[in-house]
């Protein structure tokens, strides 16, 4: 269900931007929000000078480019960047927030629910938005393979090469929890070791080492 909206603080137009590496993204998001809806018109342009309301960020040219032109967005314009995720990259979005987008919408969504967002974001209602909320849920690292919170926590310290008793003083675990996790998460990712789940960490995005 759609949040609700206060159309009272809705602007008549909205000004969105499309930030993308792939020019069928850009021409597939205007398709859907381009026009009249409502109360609200969407237009892909505005002043020379301005800035746009909202910016949907996708999230593939985090792996395409440094992610200058995001920290841009973020640090330097008022726009509300919206990162467009893709789900066989959580890692991406992670990043994505990291770097400060204020929200997160698939890639895969419908015309109504980028409306959504898009009103949320003129609204100050993202943290509300059903759209956002799924979207920033498969961001998280190890969402893919259904891993709970506390034990994709406890794959990245393995990632980072901490051992079971370091894994436990850090996130304040017994032994035995931290081996229990460590079982369910195997499990779940289909692996028997812990140099199995390294690789397979790394390969989903983990990083080896935090700064």
């Amino acid at each position: 269900m759609a949040i609700p909206v206060d159309h009272a603080a809705l602007p008549v137009r909205a000004w969105v931007q499309v930030v993308t590496t792939q020019s069928v993204v850009a021409r597939g998001i205007t398709s859907l929000l381009e026009g009249s809806h409502g109360d609200l018109v969407v237009t892909f342009d505005g002043p020379d000078g301005g800035e746009p309301d909202v910016v949907f960020f996708d999230v593939i040219g985090l792996h395409d480019g440094d992610g200058a032109d995001l920290d841009h967005w973020v640090s330097h314009t008022s726009s509300i960047v919206i990162a467009v995720t893709r789900d066989l990259r959580p890692d991406l979005g992670a990043e994505a927030f990291e770097r400060g987008a204020a929200g997160a919408i698939s890639i895969g969504a419908s015309a109504e629910d980028f409306l959504e967002v898009v009103e949320a974001a003129l609204t100050g209602h993202l943290a509300d938005s059903r759209v956002v909320a799924e979207a920033e849920e498969g961001t998280r690292l190890g969402s893919e393979a259904g891993l709970t919170w506390r034990e994709a926590d406890v794959l990245g310290m393995i990632v980072r090469g901490l051992s079971n008793r370091d894994i436990g003083e850090t996130a304040g675990l017994s032994i035995n929890s931290v081996k229990s996790y460590i079982r369910s998460a195997y499990r779940k990712m289909d692996v028997t070791s812990r140099s199995q789940a390294v690789k397979w960490g790394v390969q989903h995005g983990f990083p080896l080492d935090v700064d």
